[in-house]
């Protein structure tokens, strides 16, 4: 890399004016904090780390300097040790470390920032005797993709954790910070009536759904690098997935938290070539920072099976070389240049004996107009005794009028000031998400699966349909949601 740009955030006082730290449960009596952006001209920055600093602390003052030198890095530390000595740190100074950064340079900087820029854990008192710092730290943010597949990935690690405890690094998704998918466990496991219908006996089959109506826009040559199943699928749905079918965990605790997902992660079977479907888009490759002969997907469905007893039952069976499990599907499903702009998680349940209408599901709305619906049937209005599908409806603009759902990256940093860690990616999940993927990466990236053409502006590729069919998914047909007005 040629040179980087710091962004120095630094806060000690409340105003009343400002960002309000009482309500979101910041102490800044723990002695001054400075947030650091490395790669501060990025794409990342630019769009999603400074408009959540900007909410939280609305003051910036900006450093420009290279990042891949020990000089750059002194300086650096000058510039916050010179904040630091105007403010009372006896309570220990805190740095916060943000790396909008390529992963490949992450090591480096890594470095950097643990040779030159570590917070100050001990200060001389007037009587020149040095006393400890109190609640002083360093944590350092790291953005994903955290490497292409399983060893990289590691290596990435491993070159990490020799310079921070686990305890000092936190992965960011920023899907963790959605208020919709933070919201997943109180609604599995403080409403009664989830508990028992949320296993194989009564879900059909579970979607996890990201879709974009716009292609790569000017991101071609980054994206391929990558492909969608390693921009979207391998992080965002599958931190989805594991909320929808983890177990209830011991405690709310971060670490609990972590290690039902873990489990769930260990417990999904390999993927099966016949339950994938990849795409391209028409016009893709017409980029020019995009290889002609890319065999990179912008579109992709994969099925994931999960062997636990919650979601997968043994069904008798004669014949040892067929499959011998049957359970509920999970359906990860994401692409570009689609119909329309969505997130979404949709369960699907069992049919009702007798009943023709449609299936009862439970839909969670991520993005965009935030809701929670169940569709289920009821009776027409009118005479006739004749059914219809209709919703239970909480749409969150209409229920909580006036007030502000935080953006995703603004709640992550505030978590991460906090010492939170239930919303990171914890260094065995991230190799258990590498190593479901991995296999499947490898075989696409050599050619072996290549991904069919379909249209900009449509659903897909067919065959993704066919297969939503093949493993069960029933579409209602007629029905649509539509989001209450105001």
């Amino acid at each position: 890399m040629g040179t980087g740009e710091w962004h120095i955030e630094k806060r000690s006082t409340l105003r009343e004016d400002s960002f309000s730290e009482r309500e979101h449960g910041i102490s800044l009596e723990k002695g001054p904090l400075s947030i650091t952006v490395l790669g501060a001209s990025g794409d990342l920055a630019k769009k999603k780390t400074f408009p959540a600093l900007f909410n939280l602390y609305r003051q910036i003052k900006y450093v420009s300097g290279p990042y891949e030198t020990e000089e750059g890095f002194q300086l650096l530390d000058k510039e916050i040790s010179d904040y630091e000595s105007e403010n009372d740190h006896r309570e220990g100074s805190r740095r916060l470390f943000y790396l909008a950064l390529p992963p490949s340079v992450y090591p480096s900087v890594c470095r950097m920032i643990r040779l030159c820029c570590m917070n100050k854990c001990m200060f001389l008192e007037l009587s020149q005797v040095i006393v400890s710092c109190g609640d002083g730290w360093t944590r350092v943010i790291v953005e994903k993709p955290f490497g292409r597949d399983l060893e990289s990935s590691e290596q990435l690690s491993a070159q990490i954790g020799e310079l921070f405890d686990e305890s000092q690094i936190y992965r960011i998704d920023h899907y963790l910070g959605k208020e919709l998918v933070q919201n997943m466990l109180v609604m599995r496991f403080a409403n009664r009536f989830f508990l028992p219908l949320w296993n194989r006996d009564n879900i059909d089959n579970v979607q996890i759904v990201f879709r974009e109506d716009f292609g790569t826009e000017g991101r071609g040559g980054y994206f391929d690098q990558y492909g969608i199943i390693r921009d979207i699928i391998q992080n965002h749905l599958l931190q989805v997935l594991c909320l929808v079918a983890m177990e209830k965990p011991v405690s709310l605790k971060p670490e609990h938290i972590r290690d039902e997902k873990v489990k769930v992660l260990q417990a999904v079977n390999p993927i099966k070539d016949e339950e994938v479907v990849l795409g391209q888009y028409e016009g893709y490759k017409d980029d020019p920072t995009v290889p002609k002969d890319s065999n990179t997907p912008t579109f992709a469905t994969v099925v994931l099976r999960i062997h636990n007893e919650r979601w997968e039952e043994p069904i008798d069976n004669a014949f040892p070389n067929q499959c011998c499990v049957a359970g509920v599907p999970f359906v990860l499903k994401a692409g570009k240049a689609l119909n329309s702009r969505k997130a979404e998680i949709r369960v699907q349940f069992k049919d009702v004996p007798g009943q023709k209408q449609g299936r009862n599901e439970f839909v969670i709305r991520l993005q965009p107009s935030e809701a929670i619906y169940m569709k289920l049937t009821v009776k027409k209005p009118g005479l006739e005794m004749s059914t219809v599908q209709s919703e239970l409806d909480l749409s969150y603009r209409q229920r909580y009028q006036g007030v502000v759902i935080p953006e995703a990256y603004e709640r992550l940093i505030l978590d991460t000031i906090r010492g939170d860690q239930q919303h990171f990616v914890r260094r065995d999940e991230l190799r258990a998400a590498w190593e479901i993927f991995t296999p499947l990466l490898h075989r696409i990236d050599d050619g072996k699966m290549r991904p069919v053409p379909y249209k900009p502006g449509t659903r897909g590729p067919e065959e993704a349909d066919a297969l939503l069919e093949k493993v069960g998914y029933v579409q209602t047909h007629g029905y649509i949601w539509v989001p209450p007005s105001l």
